[in-house]
């Protein structure tokens, strides 16, 4: 059997020298046809004395950084692009394809310190198509992915043709209960003790947490400690109280009745005066977020539990609430975020032990920008549902336009902890941005002068095309570049397959319209 060596050169040892080809053509009429002088082989000749090695050594290789090596060129060459995980695209400078996941970047080929993804790009530039990419790779390795919170729609179709869950979400489609431990309750009936009072303990703080979110999001600010001190305690009061699966109205019951449990952390000390000052702020508010936009939504029990048992992933579509609705967008967002991680720590106390599968899930946060904008104090809130990714065996994706949603914030506090959320992430991700992002940018992840370069011109605006009469398609539609700390980025286009293509449309209203068709036909 031949080395590779002897394939690839093997053809080149057995030509005959220059001078000895002139002598055989010189000699040919002497010489019968076929009748040539033997030559060595690749190994020498193979017969006594001819010299024929059984194994030709391959050289030593040596890799190095263009530093240390710069001196022996040519014989330095850089190495490829990763090959462990969800295939993305090519690389734009080498043509060679690009792998990249978080979760596989993590798990398998340990390339970073943490599976999660932070994603940058102006709109229109791809980011979705490049996440529903990953979203369809890592399905195929066995991970559940979950979009909790779809509000173009971009994942219905993906998700849908996967045979995935689609749940509905706004004003006539369906309702969350925000006050449901959902898969929690489930799970808890079936662990021993010890972990089933975690499980319920973690469950009581994510319950606390999102009712302490929605009155952020509808004062515009955070609670104040004694309010939330009262909520805790009311909280557990109703656990105690209420059979079956409590709701907001039950939760304002038991604050306005007062229960010597809620007197004692108001420091009332039974004066009735005291208890309704302490408590009537935090009962207003609980009564205007029942009465105002998030009523119809939050009040009610859920419509539709999410499901941990298809593969084929799940998608919250909140396509439905309007974009003027900005506090209730915000306000369902998060509540779908504290809903799926719930149901994740479920499935995972569930294999500790040993009563379910161990799984791992992709979660798709989306609109990231929406929910830190709508209140100070809400970064805590997401910080506190996105730091133990690591540790839950979940791989996220946080998705927004520009590092500018994350340090626009009005406290500098708040600024800092959202700078956090970059600075945490595995990988950052980066399209086309403006030449004013590249500093802020820069912060996170440094960027070499070429690729702040090639980021900016990603964001160049498309020019119109006299034939086509339209806008043609923009520059940075596609590309993206992979950063993982201080390593050089790995710039890279989307190739989608014509299957990709039917459920990767996000422009469906634009194209299918009739002012469109009626353009067309003029």
């Amino acid at each position: 059997m031949s080395s590779p060596l002897e394939s690839l050169f093997g053809d080149a040892a057995e030509e005959q020298p220059a001078e000895q080809a002139g002598d055989t053509k010189r000699k040919g009429k002497k010489k019968k046809a076929g009748k040539s002088e033997p030559k060595p082989g690749f190994r020498g000749f193979s017969r006594r004395g001819g010299g024929r090695v059984s194994h030709v050594e391959m050289p030593s290789e040596w890799r190095g950084t263009t530093v240390q090596v710069c001196g022996l060129w040519p014989f330095g060459a850089g190495s490829g692009t990763p090959m462990v995980g969800v295939p993305l695209g090519r690389e734009l400078t080498t043509g060679a394809t690009l792998c990249c996941d978080p979760i596989s970047w993590f798990q398998r080929a340990n390339l970073i310190h943490n599976p999660s993804a932070l994603l940058l790009g102006k709109p229109g530039l791809g980011k979705s198509t490049l996440i529903r990419r990953m979203v369809v790779g890592l399905v195929g390795q066995g991970v559940f992915p979950m979009v909790l919170g779809d509000l173009k729609p971009d994942y219905v179709d993906l998700i849908r043709a996967m045979g995935g869950q689609i749940i509905k979400l706004g004003r006539g489609l369906g309702s969350l209960n925000v006050l449901d431990p959902g898969a929690t309750a489930a799970a808890a009936a079936r662990l021993p003790e010890e972990a089933r009072t975690k499980l319920i303990a973690d469950a009581h703080g994510r319950r606390l947490n999102i009712v302490a979110a929605l009155l952020t999001i509808l004062r515009g600010g955070p609670i104040a400690d004694t309010e939330r001190t009262v909520l805790n305690a009311a909280l557990r009061v109703l656990d105690e109280r209420h059979r079956g699966v409590p709701v907001l109205p039950d939760l304002i019951r038991v604050i306005d009745e007062g229960p010597e449990r809620l007197r004692a952390v108001t420091l009332a000390r039974g004066d009735e005066a005291r208890y309704r000052a302490a408590v009537d702020p935090l009962h207003a508010s609980l009564l205007g977020a029942l009465d105002g936009p998030m009523g119809e939504t939050f009040a009610r029990q859920t419509t539709t539990a999410i499901e941990l048992d298809n593969p084929g992933g799940v998608c919250i579509d909140i396509s439905g609430i309007d974009d003027a609705d900005a506090e209730l967008q915000a306000a369902v967002l998060l509540a779908c975020w504290s809903d799926g991680f719930g149901a994740i720590e479920a499935a995972h106390a569930l294999a500790d032990e040993g009563l379910a599968p161990q799984r791992h899930f992709f979660v798709v946060l989306d609109e990231l920008w929406r929910v830190l904008r709508s209140g100070r104090g809400l970064v805590d809130r997401v910080d506190a549902l996105t730091r133990l990714n690591r540790q839950r065996g979940t791989g996220q994706v946080m998705i927004t336009h520009t590092m500018a949603d994350l340090m626009s914030l009005s406290d500098h506090a708040d600024q800092l902890k959202a700078k956090g959320f970059a600075e945490r992430a595995g990988m950052v991700i980066c399209g086309g941005l403006p030449q004013a992002e590249m500093s802020m940018v820069n912060q996170v992840v440094r960027l070499s002068s070429r690729e702040q370069s090639m980021i900016v011109d990603w964001s160049t605006p498309p020019s119109w095309n006299p034939d086509l009469k339209e806008d043609s398609e923009p520059p940075g539609r596609g590309r993206f570049l992979v950063k993982v700390g201080g390593r050089p980025g790995i710039p890279f286009k989307v190739e989608l397959t014509s299957v990709e293509r039917d459920v990767n449309d996000t422009n469906k209203r634009w194209i299918n319209s009739t002012t469109r068709s009626h353009a067309k036909g003029t």
